[in-house]
C-alpha cells in the first residue's frame, strides 16, 4: 500500500489552548499596565515580536519574548487544558513514524501539554526553533515531510487557522480544517468538529479505526502539578 503521512498542528486542533493563550496575554499586559483585551486582540493576527511593536513601540523585544515564555511555561505547568473530542482516539490509531505535529510553539511545551492530557507523542515535533521561517511559509510542513521521508503530495495537513492552511497549501499538501462552524478559504476538506474527521483521518492514513498502536491516553487532566 502506497503511505500515507499525517501533519497536525497542535493550538486550537488537537488541543484547546485559547482560554490559556489569553491568560498569558492578560498577564503579559498587566506587567507593562496595558489593556489585556486590546493586546490579546492584536496577538491573534501577529507573531509576538509584531505584537510588541503595536502594542508597546519602545518595548525591548528580547525583554517582551523573555516574559511571554516564562508565562507560557508556568502555564503548561499550572494551567488547565483539555484535548478536543476524538483526538486521543486518532493519535492512538495511527502508526508509528506515519504522523507529526507541527506547531508555532515549542517542542518543550508541547510535551507537557501531551503528558498533562496524556495524548500520545510522535517522534517527529516541527516546532518553531526548528525553522527560520513560520507559517504561513510552507517551511515548516516542507520540513516535517523531509524527516519523515514523505512526499509532499503523500501528506495530509490538520489545521484550524488561516496562516496553518495557507502554509499546507503552499507546500503542495491536502489540507484539511477543524473545530470551526465553516470552512476557511482554501481548506479541501471542513469539519466543525476533530471528532467528525477522525474516521476520515484514519481512512486517509490507511489506519484502522479502533486499532490502537500507542499506549491509550488518561482521560483526565490534573488542575495542577
Amino acid at each position: 500500500m502506497h503511505r500515507k503521512f499525517i501533519l497536525f498542528d497542535v493550538d486550537g486542533t488537537l488541543m484547546d489552548a485559547v482560554a490559556n493563550q489569553r491568560r498569558v496575554w492578560h498577564a503579559w499586559a498587566a506587567r507593562h499596565g496595558l489593556d489585556g483585551d486590546e493586546v490579546y486582540a492584536v496577538a491573534l493576527r501577529t507573531r509576538p515580536v509584531e505584537t510588541f511593536a503595536a502594542v508597546a513601540p519602545g518595548l525591548d523585544p528580547e525583554a517582551g519574548l523573555a516574559l511571554l515564555h516564562a508565562l507560557e511555561d508556568e502555564d503548561v505547568r499550572t494551567g488547565e487544558y483539555a484535548a478536543f473530542a476524538g483526538a486521543a482516539e486518532l493519535l492512538a490509531a495511527l502508526p508509528a513514524g506515519s504522523w507529526a505535529l507541527v506547531t508555532s510553539n515549542y517542542a518543550h511545551r508541547v510535551r507537557g501539554r501531551f503528558e498533562r492530557t496524556g495524548l500520545p507523542l510522535p517522534g517527529l515535533i516541527v516546532d518553531a526553533a526548528s525553522v527560520s521561517e513560520g507559517k504561513p511559509s510552507p517551511v515548516p510542513y516542507l520540513l516535517a515531510a523531509e524527516r519523515l521521508g514523505a512526499s509532499p503530495a503523500d501528506c495530509l495537513v490538520v489545521e484550524d487557522a488561516p496562516s496553518g492552511i495557507r502554509s499546507g497549501l503552499a507546500a503542495g499538501m491536502t489540507v484539511w480544517t477543524v473545530n470551526s462552524p465553516t470552512p476557511p478559504d482554501g481548506t479541501h476538506r471542513h469539519f466543525p468538529e476533530l471528532s467528525a474527521a477522525v474516521p476520515e483521518i484514519l481512512g486517509f492514513a490507511g489506519a484502522e479505526p479502533g486499532m490502537i498502536y500507542t499506549t491509550p491516553p488518561r482521560a483526565t487532566v490534573p488542575t495542577s502539578l
